[in-house]
This record gives structure tokens, sequence and C-alpha cells, in this order.
């Protein structure tokens, strides 16, 4: 790193954003202006590269430097490597790839029961990190990222990336300023596209693969073609099938409208029929998928509001005294938002963090250090409301949460399964 770069980096670090409301260019002389748009492109590495790790790193792509990329499975990295150049250093173990010093910023992209690991180690190492959600496999293993985060004052974006659609920041908006009346019910639909099936055939792992590392935290099985890559998410050991899959997108924007992104519920009770749950506690033993696939759950929040979440479609409804809206990545309807024609938001309506371009912000923040859309708090709060409604799936009952000292009320039980039990030498922490 020449010293123009370094030192315009130190700078903006220990101003702590003193040019965020400026242009960065404008807080220099005309010749750093000419080096910072030479050389002001950090230096990344990517870490987790199947096909979601490798798109959010190739998107990284146009803000930064990819120098190296790291898999435990060789073929994934080494086809990364060949989309990014050609030039990238292959690591098969993330904690090599971040004793690099010249690295400045990684996106994590592997299994959830890996995202917590990766990024403790590379928020302790001094990058900045885009990590891909969902957030956490544990609200345990929130309550440390949010920790380390506070300790280091490192960046640290997740891949929510709604967050930075307009679509969704207008919806939020419109039940923030009130326009359905008083909010009373919020219905959060996720797609009914959970795996089902086994047992599965057990055999030797790939010889491009290192099977042990990838199972990670997690308690150690044989080798199926069915537990790792995509299919991971299907399995309660590395996921939280689809409540976290796409409850993390859509429970992220419900708490983003209620305003409740430093809180939670009051309680949680989810659902399944006797079918489901016999599927499921039978997976348990014989090498099946095991997350729920047919379920609701109810959330109650401060101000009575009801959160539902069902299966059937993609979006989330929003309900209130006064009308009704609906948004999904596709469209936002409803009569609030064909009034705001004739009836736009006042100049003082409360309006939200502007992204839209979700990497983007990320690299900006990384310039000015400000908190990026989705920050860490708010993520670990929607996810641990993902976390909360498969708890009470698994326990078959209803659940009390406090939200401020987030525990669970007169039930020990529940406390104990904020964490997991972890495999030897891999433990989170």
């Amino acid at each position: 790193m020449n010293n123009l770069r370094s030192t315009r980096r130190r700078f903006l670090k220990t101003t702590g954003g003193l040019c965020a409301g400026l242009a960065a260019a404008d807080c220099f002389t005309s010749h750093s202006r000419a080096e910072d748009a030479k050389n002001d492109r950090p230096l990344l590495g990517a870490i987790g590269l199947g096909g979601q790790g490798t798109s959010i790193a190739d998107r990284a792509r146009k803000f930064g430097d990819i120098v190296a990329v790291c898999d435990v499975d060789r073929q994934h990295a080494e086809r990364a490597r060949e989309k990014f150049g050609g030039k990238a250093e292959i690591y098969g173990d993330y904690r090599k790839l971040l004793d690099r010093k010249d690295i400045e910023a990684v996106t994590i992209g592997t299994p959830d029961h890996w995202h917590t690991a990766v990024a403790l180690a590379a928020l302790r190492a001094g990058k900045d990190v885009y990590c891909e959600k969902p957030l956490t496999l544990t609200i345990a293993e929130g309550q440390l990222l949010v920790k380390a985060v506070q300790e280091t004052g490192r960046v640290f974006q997740v891949g929510t990336q709604q967050r930075s659609n307009a679509r969704f920041r207008q919806a939020c908006e419109l039940v923030r300023n009130g326009r359905l009346g008083k909010l009373q019910k919020v219905t959060v639909s996720l797609p009914r596209s959970t795996k089902v099936g086994g047992p599965f055939e057990t055999k030797p792992a790939p010889e491009n693969l290192n099977w042990d590392l990838w199972q990670g935290q997690a308690a150690a099985h044989d080798y199926s073609s069915e537990r790792c890559h995509h299919d991971f998410r299907w399995w309660y050991e590395y996921s939280g099938g689809i409540m976290t899959d796409w409850g993390a997108h859509h429970m992220d924007i419900a708490h983003w409208a209620m305003g409740v992104e430093r809180s939670g519920p009051m309680t949680i009770e989810g659902k399944m029929d006797s079918a489901e749950r016999k599927r499921i506690d039978e997976a348990q033993h014989t090498n099946s998928f095991n997350t729920p696939g047919e379920f609701t759950v109810q959330f109650v929040y401060p101000g009575e509001v009801t959160v539902e979440v069902v299966l059937g479609g993609e979006g989330v409804l929003f309900e209130g005294d006064g009308g009704r809206l609906y948004v999904n990545r596709g469209k936002i309807t409803g009569k609030p938002v064909e009034e705001l024609a004739e009836n736009p938001l006042p100049a003082d309506a409360t309006r939200l963090y502007v992204s839209n371009d979700h990497m983007g912000n990320f690299f900006d923040c990384i310039k000015t250090r400000r908190q990026p859309i989705s920050d860490v708090v708010s993520q670990h709060r929607s996810v641990s409301a993902c976390h909360l409604a498969n708890l009470s799936l698994r326990l078959g009952r209803k659940l009390t949460w406090d939200a401020a000292r987030e525990r669970f009320v007169g039930d020990n039980q529940a406390d104990e399964m904020l964490s997991r039990p972890q495999r030897s030498p891999y433990e989170v922490g």
C-alpha cells in the first residue's frame, strides 16, 4: 500500500467519518484527488465461494480488487479465481487469508454455520466485513458479533439487500408515517420451497473438499452430497430452513417498518401439524432433510401488533385501521401508494436511511466510517426473530421473550437453546 493511501485511510478512521457529509475528495488537495482516483481501491478477500458467495464477491469487484479467495472446496475457489481474473491467491483456510495485512475487507459467503466464526476472526484481524444473510446460526452468536463490532469499530454490512430497494424503503416510510393508521397486523409470506427427502446415501467426500472443516462446529457426520453446498440450508445442523433463509429478508422489512430494529417480539407461537412434526422427528435419525417445510408462526410485538409468518408467496403485507399495503421485490401496491401523487409525504416526514446499491453502501461506509444500512444490531435482531420462531416450532409451544435482556421469561429449557453444542476444535467465541 503506498504512503498516500495508508495515510488517507488512517485519517478517515481517526476522524470518525468527519467527511461523511461532504464529497470525500473535497477533504484533500487536487494532487491527492488524482492519486485517490488511481489508487483508492481496497484490496479484498472473498471467503466462501459457492453460488451466492461468488455473486457477492463479484459485485464487490466494482469497488475493490480481489487478491485472495478461500473455500474448503478447491473447485469453488479455482472457479472463482478464474472468474475474477485468474490472479487471486487461493486459500483453503480462512485464517491464513486473514493473516494478510494488505487485505482491508472481506466478503463472507460461507454456509450459515460458519458466518459468525469467520466474521469474528475478520473483525479481530482489522478487516471490514460484508457477510451474507442469515447473519447467524443462533441468537448467542449474534450477541457475540454485536459486541465484536462495537469493540473493533469495523464496518459490518449484512446482505439483506432489500433495504437498498426503493420499494421496501417507501413501504416502511408509509407505515412509519401513519399512512395506514394504527398498524395492527403484518403478514410475512415466505416461499414454499423447503426440500424434503432422505434418507440419503453416505460416501467418501470428494478429494477437492475438506469435509471436516466444512462441518466446523456442527456434529460430525459421514459425507452426503445433499448435506453441503446449496442444500445445507435444509439441515438444522447448518442453518434454519426457509424461516431463516427467506425470513431473514422479510422479517427485517417488518422490523424496519415497525421501528423495532433494536428490539423484538414479546411472544412467539409456532405451529406445525402432526405429520410435519413426525417427519422432522424421524429425520433427526435417518440422515434426511430436517427443517420445517409446513408451518405458521405468530409473533406479538409492542403496541399489540401481530406479525404472522405464512408459507406461499413472497412479500410483506401491512394492515392498519386506515388501510393496507403490500410490497415485494417486484411491486408495491395499496391505497396509501396510490394517494401519494396527490398527497405526498410532507417535508417533516420520518425518512429512512437511503441506499440504492447495497454493496456500494458498504464501500461508501468503508470510506466514511459511518454505519451501513444493514448494520449488525438491526440484523442480529431480525434474524433473532427467525431463530425464535424455529425454537418455538421445535419446542412445540408458545414462548415469552424479554427483548431487552434477550432471554426467555421463566423458561430455562428455551434459554439453553439460545446457543448450541459446538464440536472441538471449531467452537465459536
